[in-house]
Formats: C-alpha cells, structure tokens, sequence
C-alpha cells in the first residue's frame, strides 16, 4: 500500500504535523489546565508555538501536494484505497486542538446552557459561565443559537458526558459527528456510480481535499454530520427508496437547516421514476403521472421531513426558536459572498465623495441578495422537472447559489455543493478552480481564527500558491524546479 500509493502516506504525515502543529498554533482552550499537566504548555509560547507553526503549515503543504498529486493521476488509486486514505488522513485530525475556527466551543456551551436548565434559544452561552464560555469567540458568548433541535439534543447528550471538561467535550463531538463522514464515503460513490462519474474523484473532490477535511474534522463542524446525511438521502432517493431517503433528509434539516434546500427537488426524482417504471413495464400504454399523483407526492415530499424535523422539536420541547439565532449570522462579514462583496466596493466608490457606514449598505445589499436568492430557488426548482439528472443538477446550482447570496459564509459551507455536485464528472478547469479556492481559503482563514484577507501582502501570497496548485492540478512540475535542480547538480 505505501510503496504503491506514496502520496497516501505524504498526506497522512501532512496530517500528522498539523496535528502537533495544532496544539501550539490553534484555538487552545482557555483556562484550562489540560495542556500543562501533560506537560505540553511551552508549545503555546515562544520557541514551542514557532515550532508548533512550522510543523502546521509543513502538514498543511504536504497535504495539498498531496492532494493535488492523487487529483492529477485519480485513476492509479482505487475506490477501496482512496477510502483507506481519507480514514488514515482522518485519524490525527480527530486528535487535534480545534483548528480555523472556535465553532465547537459555541456548539459545547449552547448545550451547556439547555443542559443547565436554560434555553439556547432565548439565552446565550454567557448565561453559563466557565471554561467553555471562556474558550469560544466572545462574540457569540450574547447570542442565542442558531441550530436546529437533532444537532441541540446531540450537543446536550455530549455535555451531559464531558460536564466543563472542554478536551473531553470537543472529542465527543468529534465522535458524534464522525458518522457523518462515514455516511459520506458510503454515499458519494453511490451518487457518482448512478449518473456515471467517477466514484474516485468525487471523494477526492470531497474528503481528500485538505481544505475541507481539517475543517470538518479538526474543525470540528457540524456541517460533517449534515453533510453525511445529505449524500445518503439523495443517495437513498436516486436509488428509488424515496421516502427513506426523505426521512434521512429531514434528519440532515434537523441537524442544520440548510440541507432542507435539497428536498423540494425530490420531488422530480420520484415522479420522473414513477414514469420511468410505468414505461418499463408497459412501453406501448404507459400512463403520465396525473395531477392527483402528483400532489400526492409533493404531499409526502414535503411532510416526510416535516414530520421529522417536527418530531425533533417536540422532543426537545423548544419550538422554533432557532430561527431567531440564525440572524446573528450577520455579525460575520467576509467578502465571499455576492452582497458582502457589493457592499465593500460601493462604500469604497463612494468614499472620495462621502462616507456610508458598511453595516448600513449591507442591510440593502443582503435584502437584495436575498430577493435574488429566492427568484433562483424557485426558478431552478420549476426548471429542473425535466428529470432525475436535471433535478440533482439544479439541487447543487441551488446550494452553490445559497453559498453566493446569503448573508455570509465560511470555507467549511462548500461541503453543501460538494457532495451533491460529485454526480457529475468535473471538466479539469472546474477541478482546477476547486484547488485553487481550497488552498485561498486554507492560507486566508488561519488555524487561530483570525482572517488574512485583508492584507494584501498575505493576501496575495495565498492568491499566488493557490494559483500554484491549481496549475498543478493539470502540469506536473509548473515552476521547472526539476530541471533547475538538474541545472544544479550537473552545472
């Protein structure tokens, strides 16, 4: 296996290195004495956290090169040892000090408040005072939560376990989303094989890049388990069990509610199999699904996940209020979404001739977006009736377009378009274009939470190296360094 697949092993010691890398470079928990009793303290500091910084951003090259090389020659690897390879790479992440984000610790004290007698959707994490709260973005210690009721009575049950313990609390949640990347390598071959794409390069496209398997698993995110459940219901509903792919799907809605963007398109899978099977059986006097049929389908596709996501928040006994907390995802601002992007350049245009505050010119530029996400919704839903194919597509046009007009996103967020979109056989500029973004966001977003974007210098040296390998997706070598190397060593 190693001498067979030597890039496999390249990326497992990447990821071996951003595991020792993390505990000097990342989002270590504060107050908390963990790391000093095992005696790993001078890592966060001084000589230890520069280090801890080398081997990191080592791992994090590895891993691309890594990545980038397999990408390039997806065909020497098989199906079963692309598989073993993401489980290898995943192993050190799940051991790491949270990276690029302070997500999992919101996620640990908004069930720390439910499980203390409060509720997350009326109360903040503040209300909870201690090492969990003292960890988290600050920022978020007022607001209440925005995740749905399965995720809230997951969390709670991993509090009740790890109490204020925040190490313990942080691999729980490690190992409550882990099947979601378990579900994801069943399903992702499944959606490929069905519509005749690679099974090798949609999981490569998925959970060999780096970029999104640090930030789901060392991360950790939700967006793991939602992602896991998403694949498998349309995976289970390509295959014609409709209403058990409809139940998963309500699942993956009751994680994050995102994933509830998918179902609307079901419903044209199932009746395009319903004609596909009368024409099967009876080619000469095959019937059209009438308009009774119809709605009947459209009653069970939209009531399967309903009565689930339903059955979640009877169970814990919150109502909705979830859909309070998700507007304080306007607090985060980031140009890569479409409204944030226009809202920086018009306060830029029109600062020689006045000044308008951001936040002001954002209320505009996210109504708009707003609007605009809505008209695409519904035009690729009525739009993609032509069928099985044509539905699945314009279900990943209609996340990607989330990922573009909604208030804000974040790197882990492309999880939503990339495991629908494995469907289908990138051409190499798409794949390219996938490289390039990944590496951006990677260097962009740093393993301690703060952002380079706005720096330019840094800014465009990840422009640079995310350039890089992207054209190294397509050429082996792009910089010549082999025939420099050979210039070198025979003058």
């Amino acid at each position: 296996m190693v001498r067979r697949y030597p890039d496999a092993l390249l990326g497992l010691v990447g990821s071996l290195l951003v595991f020792a890398g993390s505990y000097g470079l990342a989002d270590v928990p504060r107050n908390d004495a963990t790391l000093e009793g095992l005696g790993l303290a001078p890592m966060t500091y001084g000589y230890g956290k520069t280090l801890s910084g080398f081997a990191f951003w080592l791992g994090i090259a590895l891993m691309v090169i890594a990545w980038v090389r397999i990408g390039r020659d997806h065909r020497r690897m098989s199906l079963r040892a692309t598989l073993t390879t993401i489980g290898a790479w995943t192993v050190p992440l799940m051991f790491a000090v949270p990276t690029f984000s302070r997500d999992v610790y919101a996620y640990l004290g908004q069930a720390a408040v439910l499980q203390h007698g409060f509720d997350p959707y009326t109360d903040g994490p503040a209300h909870n005072p201690g090492p969990i709260v003292d960890s988290m973005a600050q920022i978020w210690a007022p607001t209440t939560s925005p995740y749905s009721p399965a995720f809230m009575l997951l969390m709670r049950g991993v509090v009740g376990i790890a109490g204020d313990n925040v190490f313990a609390g942080v691999f729980l949640v490690r190992l409550v989303l882990l099947p979601g990347l378990l579900l994801t390598m069943w399903a992702v071959p499944r959606i490929a094989a069905h519509f005749g794409a690679s099974r090798r390069l949609g999981l490569w496209l998925v959970l060999v890049n780096p970029m999104l398997l640090v930030h789901l698993v060392a991360g950790p995110h939700l967006e793991l388990l939602m992602m896991g459940l998403l694949a498998a219901g349309v995976a289970l509903v390509l295959d014609g069990r409709h209403v058990v792919g409809l139940l998963v799907l309500g699942v993956a809605a009751s994680v994050k509610i995102t994933a509830a963007i998918a179902i609307p398109f079901v419903l044209w899978i199932w009746i395009d199999h319903r004609r596909t099977a009368r024409r099967t059986e009876s080619p000469d006097a095959a019937e059209p699904v009438g308009f009774a049929e119809r709605v009947r389908l459209f009653v069970a596709t939209a009531g399967i996940p309903a009565a689930v996501f339903g059955g979640f928040t009877l169970t814990l006994g919150l109502g909705v209020g979830w859909i309070n907390g998700l507007s304080y995802a306007s607090r985060i601002i980031n140009p890569f979404t479409i409204p944030i992007a226009v809202g920086h350049v018009v306060t830029y245009a029109v600062a020689p001739l006045t000044v308008w505050n951001l936040q002001e010119v954002l209320v505009v530029t996210r109504f708009l977006g707003s609007l605009a996400l809505a008209v695409i919704l519904v035009t690729l839903w009525w739009r993609s009736r032509g069928g099985e194919r044509a539905a699945t597509a314009a279900m990943a046009w209609a996340m990607f377009a989330l990922l573009l007009l909604e208030p804000s996103t974040l790197p882990w967020y492309y999880t939503w378009v990339a495991c629908i979109a494995v469907a289908f056989t990138l051409p190499m500029w798409a794949r390219q274009w996938v490289v390039g973004v990944s590496v951006f966001f990677l260097i962009t977003f740093q393993p301690d939470d703060s952002i380079l974007f706005y720096k330019p210098l840094e800014s465009a040296m990840a422009l640079a190296l995310s350039v890089l390998a992207a054209v190294s997706l397509r050429r082996r070598d792009p910089l010549r360094l082999r025939s420099l190397w050979s210039l070198l060593v025979r003058g």
